[in-house]
C-alpha cells in the first residue's frame, strides 16, 4: 500500500477528552485535556500536558493536585466548552450545571457526573515547549457503583465513555476482544467452554489487574 510522507505532528489518536478538575471546593475549575495517559503501573502514575497560558496552569502548579474525570458521551458538549472557554471568564461548574464533590485524597474536587474520577498528586513538572508535563501519582480512584460488578470488576461498557480523534468526538464502539484473547486457548470441539463449566469456589477477585 502506498504511503504519503508527512512531517512530524500530533496524529496519535484516539485520545480521551478528559475533564481535569483543579483548585478547591470553594474555587474549582475544569479544563479539558487530550494529552494524557498512563506512565507506570506500580506505582500507578499518569500525566497531563498543559499550556502555561491556560488559566488552570498556575492552579495545578501551585497546588500540585488535580483530578482526571473520564468524560461520558452525555458530557461531550460540556467537555468541549471546558476546552475552549477560560475559567478567567466563566464558572464552568455553575454554567454547565456540574456538581463538584470532595475528593478523598486531594484538594481538587471531582465531577459527580463523570463515572470515573482519578485523583492525582504531582511529583514532577517538565517544560517541553508548547506544553509543560505534570507527572503525577494516582492516589485514589472513584467509580460509580453502577459501573462495578458485584465481584468488584470495572464494567467499562457501562461508563459510556467518549474518545477524541483529530478534532472530532466519538463514542466508544463494540468490544473486539479482551486482553490476551489472541493467545487464549479455544475449547476443543464438542467440549463446553470455560464459562459453562462449574468452577471451584474461590474468593472473588478485586477489580485491580494483577
Amino acid at each position: 500500500m502506498a504511503k504519503q510522507l508527512w512531517k512530524g505532528g500530533t496524529l496519535l489518536a484516539p485520545v480521551p477528552p478528559v475533564m481535569v478538575s483543579c483548585g478547591t471546593m470553594d474555587h474549582p475549575n475544569i479544563l479539558t485535556i487530550g494529552w494524557t495517559g498512563i506512565l507506570n503501573t506500580k506505582p500507578p502514575r499518569t500525566y497531563i500536558s498543559v499550556r502555561p497560558e491556560r488559566f488552570s496552569y498556575p492552579i495545578i502548579q501551585e497546588s500540585g493536585e488535580f483530578v482526571l474525570n473520564l468524560t461520558p458521551v452525555s458530557l461531550v458538549r460540556a467537555a468541549d466548552l471546558c476546552g475552549v472557554r477560560s475559567g478567567r471568564e466563566l464558572d464552568k461548574f455553575q454554567h454547565l450545571g456540574l456538581t463538584p464533590l470532595p475528593a478523598s485524597q486531594v484538594s481538587a474536587p471531582i465531577i459527580a457526573q463523570c463515572p470515573v474520577n482519578i485523583e492525582c498528586r504531582v511529583f514532577q513538572q517538565i517544560p517541553l515547549g508548547s506544553h509543560d508535563m505534570f507527572l503525577a501519582d494516582i492516589v485514589a480512584v472513584q467509580v460509580d457503583e453502577e459501573c462495578v460488578s458485584p465481584e468488584g470488576k470495572l464494567l467499562i461498557h457501562k461508563c459510556g465513555l467518549a474518545a477524541y480523534a483529530h478534532g472530532e468526538y466519538f463514542s466508544l464502539g463494540h468490544s473486539l476482544g479482551t486482553f490476551g484473547f489472541s493467545v487464549r486457548k479455544k475449547p476443543a470441539p464438542g467440549r463446553r467452554g470455560p464459562a459453562s463449566r462449574t468452577a471451584p469456589s474461590r474468593r472473588p477477585r478485586s477489580g485491580k489487574k494483577r
